[in-house]
């Protein structure tokens, strides 16, 4: 009876702390820095698309900022745990447009719904679902995120 009262002890244990590191992670947090070192500076204006789109360095980058400010709630590698929206499947209807023009018409919608998503994050009904993140990352840092969700979008298939 003693050994069973210790197994029921250690899993009540077990299951407390994975609980409250759970709720833990989800809370209040700083949003990382993002060394944008090396990527073409993008200067004061808004882009309506995405410039580092198939740059190495920018997806290196947006790996990193991705994996350190986004996935908690994003999921890690950019699959969703079902807390937030999946991120590789942002500009799924634009992969499988046959007309070159149109597809490219349907990215730059993409680009232009992501880059307002992080600028200016979601609120519906007062509550915020997420934060914005302008004057936390500079463009650079956006488009080095949008960068690492499109190698992603293949994994979501």
């Amino acid at each position: 009876m003693h050994h069973t009262f210790r197994i029921l002890a250690a899993v009540s244990f077990v299951a407390a702390a994975t609980t409250s590191l759970y709720a833990y992670a989800h809370g209040n947090v700083v949003p990382q820095a993002v060394d944008t070192t090396g990527l073409t500076p993008l200067g004061d204006k808004w882009l309506e698309q995405n410039p580092y789109r198939g740059n190495k360095l920018a997806l290196k980058i947006g790996s990193s900022a991705y994996n350190q400010n986004c996935a908690r709630c994003h999921g890690l590698e950019a699959v969703t745990g079902g807390i937030a929206p999946d991120l590789r499947m942002l500009d799924r209807d634009c992969t499988d447009v046959k007309n070159e023009n149109k597809k490219k018409a349907c990215y730059k919608e993409t680009d232009n719904y992501y880059l307002t998503s992080i600028r200016h994050g979601k609120v519906r009904n007062g509550a915020v679902y997420m934060p914005p993140f302008e004057g936390v990352f500079n463009q650079e840092a956006m488009w080095a995120i949008k960068t690492y969700l499109e190698a992603r979008r293949d994994d979501a298939k």
